[in-house]
């Protein structure tokens, strides 16, 4: 994500919500990398769902973020995952 796109997504971000917000993540990771993503959010709910040959998982996070700084911090530090696309 370069500087120009972030910026147009934190002023997106701080358009739709008033912080603190609860905001929902939705991934979607190879099978083998579901533990990997997880254990970047240990102390909160996740769900998932896998596709239906069972090589992807969606994973669902729902977080209570002080600002849309930290919406992006969650965002850089889930794509240290090879392989995955958010939602």
């Amino acid at each position: 994500m370069d500087q120009s796109n972030i910026e147009s997504f934190r002023e997106k971000l701080d358009q739709t919500y008033s912080w603190p917000a609860l905001y929902m993540f939705k991934f979607i990771v190879p099978s083998e990398k579901k533990e990997e993503l997880k254990a970047l959010f240990p102390n909160h709910s996740v769900s998932e769902r896998p596709s239906s040959k069972g090589t992807y998982i969606s994973v669902t996070i729902e977080m209570m973020l002080p600002s849309s700084q930290a919406v992006i911090d969650v965002y850089v530090r889930a794509y240290t995952v090879k392989g995955i696309l958010s939602l």
